[in-house]
């Protein structure tokens, strides 16, 4: 350990992330070369440095994707992922969770008690995946009982924000997706109507849904040009733009059409604030994100994890489980 905050947490379940594809592919410039990714997981409390108050050798915690101080400005204004000496550092600034043992620093605000007996599995989904589809799509997205939602890619961060936008009732959800599968599994979860991207004009099919309108909220949750310029092509006037995914290259803004439509675009790095609603949600059983899961490998796999993950529409997989 390093720090008095610190914890060492023996890993024993965790999983890979689209945003880990994305720093495999050089567009996150903070990752070093050698770094042990992974950024999600839960594990047993090995150890614990003496400023450590709310745990103990032996627990078992929810390791959060966000290590925040509490302390800071960034964290005192609820921006968990702005923290001054934290933020989103594992797998990324320093080693991450897709490794036997990981260091978490700030320990007691960055990791989570699991209850006795809850199904640690769909706890992993709440490191990272359902809270970002919640804060940076649903909320960001001001998604509200009565309105129209589509969500633009529906992997394991879109269709996160599909299972949670639910809780406000919206009266449309449309999930737009260039694969089969992943619409079939949108339509399971509750989309109203799903669109393949590379077969169909979602521009006008969108559009007679919403009577021309187009949707109150478009939530981009891929970080491609097209996927931004069909959110774009699909917002209505007063309108939201939530973006979720990580874009690695430039994107254009179409103020030519947008100037006047009273849009916002909002952009966001998930802050985990709402962890500890989502944990209660689960455990009420009003909400299961193991449903996510389609896939389970050993750490001596984790080759073979990410080659299936990244080619998820060969294999059929969202969600992978990396256990040590």
């Amino acid at each position: 350990m390093r720090d008095l905050g610190d914890a060492i947490v023996r890993v024993t379940r965790t999983t890979i992330c689209g945003t880990d594809l994305h720093i495999l592919k050089g567009d996150v410039p903070t990752c070093a070369p050698g770094r042990i990714l992974g950024h999600e997981g839960v594990g047993v409390v090995e150890a614990a440095g003496a400023g450590v108050a709310s745990f103990k050798p032996g627990d078992h915690v929810l390791i959060s994707c966000i290590s925040a101080c509490g302390r800071c400005e960034y964290c005192r204004r609820g921006m968990y992922s702005h923290c001054t000496t934290g933020g989103w550092i594992l797998g990324n600034e320093i080693d991450g969770t897709q490794a036997e043992y990981v260091r978490i620093p700030h320990a007691d605000t960055s990791l989570y008690p699991i209850p006795a007996g809850a199904d640690e599995d769909a706890l992993v989904m709440l490191s990272d995946i359902l809270p970002t589809g919640f804060e940076c799509g649903v909320l960001n997205g001001q998604v509200a009982p009565g309105g129209t939602v589509a969500i633009v890619g529906t992997g394991p961060v879109g269709l996160a924000a599909l299972l949670t936008a639910r809780f406000y009732s919206p009266a449309e959800i449309i999930a737009i997706d260039l694969d089969d599968n992943r619409l079939a599994v949108a339509q399971r979860f509750g989309a109203t109507l799903t669109i393949n991207s590379g077969k169909a004009d979602v521009t006008r099919i969108v559009r007679d849904r919403t009577n021309g309108r187009g949707v109150d909220t478009a939530i981009e949750a891929v970080g491609i040009p097209a996927t931004f310029d069909i959110c774009q092509n699909i917002v209505a006037p007063g309108g939201v733009i939530a973006n979720v995914g990580v874009h690695g290259n430039k994107v254009d803004l179409h103020l030519e059409s947008l100037w006047s439509a009273n849009i916002s675009i909002t952009t966001r790095l998930v802050d985990t604030s709402s962890t500890p609603m989502l944990l209660k949600t689960v455990a009420a059983k009003r909400i299961d994100p193991k449903v996510l899961i389609t896939h389970r490998f050993k750490l001596a796999q984790l080759i073979e994890a990410y080659e299936v993950f990244a080619n998820a529409a060969r294999h059929q997989a969202l969600k992978v489980i990396i256990e040590p």
